[in-house]
């Protein structure tokens, strides 16, 4: 089994953070070039993932159109929720979805006196565990080929979710 992790600090809020990672169209927004699609095999299709739910996301990874369906396994809003793989072309996966409010300080540097302003950051951090089928071939290529891939994954959806939290795009993905 491959543990991959991943921090990402993001400026906005940690109920605005936590929300962004459960939308579909923010998870699709961040696997565009893979032709990903929420499927209306297993689950839902749009809009924010609660406990107990599944979805279905078709996707082209190494020339092989995949299925994977997945479950929100646990969840304590806004703090933490996990997915794992009910059904797909891995032995095993599950992705724990970690979120911690932060406070930064800024302090404007050109004035004598400290201008301190209370900024709101989020740190999102993800620990990935997955496990590929065929024994010793998956296991080898857990080692030479999806772990580095599956890292780039990981950190490409988290700039698109970091991108739209920070922005006023944010509104479009979550109701009000």
């Amino acid at each position: 089994m491959v543990k991959l992790e991943e921090i990402t600090c993001i400026n906005a809020p940690l109920e605005r953070c936590f929300d962004l990672a459960r939308c579909v169209e923010v998870h699709l927004a961040g696997n565009i070039h893979f032709g990903e699609s929420a499927s209306a095999i297993d689950g839902i299709t749009s809009g924010l993932i609660g406990m107990g739910q599944r979805v279905t996301w078709r996707a082209k990874h190494f020339g092989i159109w995949q299925h994977l369906t997945s479950e929100i396994t646990r969840m304590d809003r806004p703090t933490f929720f996990q997915d794992t793989m009910i059904r797909g072309a891995f032995r095993s996966m599950k992705h724990d979805h970690y979120f911690r409010s932060l406070v930064s300080d800024q302090t404007d540097l050109g004035s004598k006196e400290p201008d301190t302003k209370g900024i709101e950051q989020t740190e999102m951090r993800d620990v990935f565990y997955f496990s590929a089928p065929l024994g010793f071939l998956g296991w080898l290529a857990e080692r030479l080929v999806l772990g580095r891939y599956m890292q780039a994954l990981l950190h490409e959806r988290n700039m698109v979710l970091k991108r739209i939290a920070e922005s006023a795009d944010w509104q479009r993905y979550l109701p009000s």
